[in-house]
């Protein structure tokens, strides 16, 4: 053998171990810093109302069924049928419940774990779309520091599961371009996502044939990409025909009033203007939304790439259809964070080559720098007024969060000015920390300052030995899922009308109402059960005598 030719295969082994190893550690590395940002200090707030009040207590009775039930396929909320999302998701949530008990942490885990799996998977996206690691790598660190996706990750909904779900299914449609095997993984991914939150499914799979159709046509002519896929969704069409098996027409009629009818009509009043998640995507997603910008503008002049074909059509068709429906939560937009992160991993890659002569955009030096000094400022505020007490302080975490985010904007356009492409390993590591600091504080839900806390409450209802066939009303504008949940009872809303009517009505009702209610001379012989002091008082009458 030529001495030549056998140093040079092995110094390509060399390179090839050492690009391998580099591989591992990106991947590895990106999953720890995921794991430790959305699992660190999971169970230190209570459940928010609505979707992780009602998740957590579908999967709570799917827990407590008794063994052999089919209660984790036909789940049921306060005893009726559940019929808003497939139960995924809620079996996960019960199979924690078994491991460590039912408390707020193991509620979050399951969608925390899997949205924290979902960014080493954007990295392997990139890797697939892009034609070096570094665009991979920094796409996969800008959805890892988006505050949407942290917060919404944490949080015991579904939406983090979908972010997961959503990448896997693209990641083997991408790879299925050059091996049709991985069209079994585009299949077991659609089942994923019908299997989590039903209609969702059926839009990332338009996405994805959009895509191919533009980018390789030919994959959609082929009977085993068809096979592949058509086998991969088996368990999403066996759960929906176990549905309708069981349940006949009410299934049917409940999958178009909770999924298919959000499309044209608004449900729960949650009707906006057409550019409301524009403004969700503007507000939150800062300072990111920046090189995103930017990188969707690279993509249309690189259309004729797949990375780009893909971030265009992602982006543009997914904002279009939720931009469109009826109905209109924050969380709806959540799928299309992981594309503008692509963009904007693009446009830092592209900064590399960026010519020296040439300064970064000053409308990014401007607009940090602005930041950075209103940070600076609420930091100063809220140090003056811990440190001599001027008026009641909030959390000093915000004051560590406000100063860290004044670090990191104002040492970024610094390095912008100086031309310096280490603003960008800069701004990663702040908006990491910053994100740190804000999960650690007591305002990463801050939903739960929108209503009274519901622990409290929920505590004194439990310690008092009220009938289980009896019901507690309310005097609130709407029901609590939360407060549901924390109670082990429903806790059902009434006007003041309604409450004095049931009061004189019923021989022995259960009330539970502000302290000021008490002054109503309406609600005759009253007995106080128990009360949080200074708010909400639990009520009855008193004994009355016999005759």
């Amino acid at each position: 053998m030529n001495r030549q030719t056998f140093a040079w295969g092995r110094s390509s082994y060399k390179l090839r171990q050492q690009d391998g190893w580099l591989e591992v550690f990106c991947k590895v590395s990106l999953f720890i810093a995921a794991l430790i940002i959305f699992t660190i200090n999971l169970g230190n707030l209570a459940l928010r109302d609505w979707d992780e009040g009602t998740v957590a207590q579908v999967a709570k009775e799917i827990w407590q069924a008794p063994a052999g039930s089919l209660k984790w396929l036909f789940p049921t909320f306060w005893g009726e049928p559940y019929f808003n999302k497939p139960p995924l998701i809620h079996d996960l949530i019960a199979l924690t419940y078994h491991v460590g008990g039912v408390n707020e942490w193991t509620a979050r885990f399951s969608g925390a774990f899997l949205t924290a799996c979902s960014v080493p998977l954007l990295y392997l996206l990139g890797r697939e779309v892009f034609p070096s690691r570094f665009p991979s790598f920094c796409a996969a660190l800008i959805y890892l520091t988006l505050l949407p996706v942290v917060r919404h990750g944490r949080l015991a909904m579904l939406d983090g599961a979908v972010l997961c779900f959503e990448i896997l299914m693209i990641v083997c449609a991408l790879r299925s371009r050059r091996d049709l095997r991985w069209s079994i993984g585009i299949g077991l991914g659609f089942s994923l996502l019908c299997l989590t939150k039903g209609m969702m499914g059926g839009l990332i799979a338009i996405l994805v044939l959009v895509f191919l159709a533009w980018d390789t046509p030919r994959l959609l002519t082929s009977a085993y990409f068809w096979f592949g896929w058509g086998l991969g969704s088996v368990p999403a069409l066996a759960w929906y025909l176990a549905q309708w098996t069981h349940y006949e027409k009410e299934f049917i009629n409940a999958l178009f009033d909770q999924q298919i009818n959000r499309l044209g009509e608004t449900l729960d009043h949650h009707r906006h203007p057409v550019w409301y998640y524009l403004l969700e995507i503007v507000k939150y997603s800062f300072p990111w939304l920046l090189f995103a910008v930017a990188g969707l503008q690279l993509a249309w002049q690189d259309r004729h790439y797949s990375w780009a074909k893909l971030v265009l059509v992602w982006s543009g068709v997914y904002f279009g259809v939720v931009s469109l429906m009826a109905t209109k939560l924050p969380w709806y937009i959540m799928p299309i964070y992981p594309a503008l992160a692509l963009a904007g991993g693009a446009i830092l890659a592209d900064l590399r080559d960026w010519p020296k002569e040439r300064s970064y955009p000053r409308f990014w030096q401007v607009l940090f720098t602005i930041v950075a000094i209103f940070s600076a400022v609420i930091f100063l505020c809220l140090f003056f007024n811990q440190t001599f007490g001027l008026i009641p302080s909030p959390h000093f975490s915000l004051t560590l969060l406000a100063a860290s985010v004044a670090m990191t904007l104002g040492v970024s356009a610094r390095l912008m000015k100086q031309h310096s492409l280490q603003f960008i390993a800069v701004l990663f590591w702040g908006m990491y920390v910053s994100l740190l600091l804000f999960v650690n504080s007591p305002y990463w839900v801050w939903e739960l300052g929108e209503a009274y806390p519901v622990k409290p409450v929920a505590t004194m209802i439990k310690q008092n030995s009220i009938p289980a066939s009896a019901t507690i009303y309310t005097l609130f504008d709407y029901e609590r899922p939360s407060l549901n949940f924390y109670s082990d009872r429903r806790i059902l809303p009434r006007t003041l009308d309604e409450l004095q009517e049931h009061w004189r009505d019923n021989p022995n009702p259960y009330l539970l109402v502000p302290n000021s209610v008490l002054l109503d001379e309406s609600l005759l012989g009253v007995q106080v059960l128990d009360k949080t002091n200074p708010d909400w008082v639990l009520i009855t009458k008193k004994d009355q005598p016999k005759l």
